[in-house]
């Protein structure tokens, strides 16, 4: 990335937080470019309507609610019949296409395999864009979609709802203290093991009624419809298995703690790769360098019933999902509890003085960010080297090589035969 977009430093986060409010702000190079008061609502097209869509739906629905699309009309009706006067579409290429002047800005909450095609066309149309995690199907979406935004200098914000709480600033604020000494590692563990369904159903039922199911493919290879692949998670085509699933909630932690970027190495461990559904466990291990006077640190990821081995050897409770490992102990962390461990050698723990400001809300900040151009927690700068290593874990896995990894040139220099899996193919009529 270049100059003025290079990624946001963490600490210019926090003094321009409290800029969030009253102002005005010119988008730049955007056919959409214009000014906004802070009182003024947005026009924003819902990319994705149902389920999930329909939660991001309600947190910003203060909002001028121009267009509804979603292929399932039976999971989207709450949506649609809540809005009777917005357009409503099944096709995202369309509303775009029909009305690039009348919108702002767009949700977009589809399934993954969507997420980058989707959020795409809105930025190359200048408009700004919030995108449920993990916001792209493969590393070179994951990259892509980062230099459109930079291009287009858009408010953005990555679905990884979390990073607004406060406890991740405690736990911020804690281990840059020095609470732990030097971090030296961080490990985290998935309980859940959803995958592993191996071939594809050589049944075809029926499309339900309300489905488009073409659309609901979108760009992935076609196949006929069958309910096992609404799980889009267990299936290559449609997303990335548990760690394409959650990896970015849980590294965003680990990212903004350790000021992280790209890894230098990956590996993964896990049963024999399939070729089309993706596995029920898997332990992945990224080696970071040093940033400053920080030293190199690895982070791991373990999802399925086997513990990786610190969880294994200690007794940590049960809430904790992530463990970061210092010189001078240790700081378990989840959603919404931390702990420094063991519990007796911090009994008389003085934490310091809160630094970090209290998000004014997830979804918030990207609405204030689009009217006033104040920061976004997670905006695809930031969140975008969090979504390209998490989907590297399934490259290393795939491809069952240790991945010598290049950012800038966005390859494995030791296994050219791993680069495969870092982008693909677009069924004919869809684009990036």
């Amino acid at each position: 990335m270049n100059g003025q977009f290079d990624r946001l430093n963490r600490r210019e986060f926090v003094k321009s937080a409290a800029a969030i409010g009253a102002g005005w702000w010119v988008l730049a190079d955007s056919r959409s470019a214009r000014s906004y008061q802070a009182n003024e609502k947005l026009n924003l097209a819902i990319i994705g309507a149902g389920g999930r869509g329909n939660a991001n739906l309600g947190a910003v629905a203060s909002e001028n609610i121009v267009a509804l699309c979603d292929v399932n009309h039976e999971r989207a009706a709450g949506a649609f019949n809540r809005f009777p006067d917005a357009h409503h579409y099944e096709d995202y290429r369309k509303l775009y296409d029909d009305l690039e002047d009348q919108i702002d800005a767009a949700v977009v909450s589809t399934t993954n395999h969507s997420h980058a095609p989707a959020t795409a066309m809105a930025l190359r149309r200048g408009k700004h864009v919030y995108c449920e995690k993990p916001g792209a199907h493969s590393v070179y979406e994951a990259r892509t979609i980062r230099e459109l935004a930079a291009e287009k200098q858009v408010a953005t914000q990555l679905g990884t709802q979390m990073h607004a709480t406060d406890n991740y600033r405690r736990i911020v604020e804690r281990v840059r203290a020095g609470a732990i000494g030097q971090v030296q590692a961080c490990h985290i563990w998935l309980r859940s093991g959803r995958g592993g369904l191996g071939d594809r159903p050589t049944d075809t039922p029926p499309v339900p009624e309300g489905l488009n199911w073409d659309l609901w493919l979108g760009p992935a290879p076609y196949r006929p419809y069958h309910p096992i692949y609404r799980n889009g998670h267990s299936w290559w085509d449609f997303g990335g298995g548990e760690l394409g699933n959650m990896g970015c909630h849980y590294f965003d932690l680990a990212f903004w703690v350790l000021d992280l970027c790209a890894p230098r190495t990956v590996r993964a461990e896990g049963p024999e790769p399939h070729p089309e559904s993706t596995p029920e466990r898997l332990h992945v291990c990224h080696e970071f360098p040093a940033r400053g006077e920080r030293p190199p640190v690895t982070v791991t990821w373990t999802h399925g019933s086997r513990p990786p081995e610190i969880f294994a050897e200690h007794d940590f409770p049960n809430w904790a999902w992530s463990v970061f490992v210092g010189s001078q102990g240790m700081l378990l962390a989840s959603y919404s509890n931390h702990l420094l461990w063991p519990e007796d050698q911090f009994a008389d723990y003085e934490p310091p003085e809160p630094t970090i400001p209290s998000s004014i809300g997830h979804h918030a900040e990207w609405l204030a960010a689009c009217k006033t151009g104040s920061p976004t927690g997670c905006n695809f700068d930031y969140s975008g080297p969090i979504t390209e290593t998490v989907l590297l874990g399934n490259v290393a896995f795939r491809s069952g090589q240790k991945l010598a990894w290049d950012a800038e040139r966005l390859e494995a220099t030791n296994a050219p035969e791993a680069n495969a899996f870092l982008r693909r193919d677009y069924r004919d009529g869809w684009t990036l």
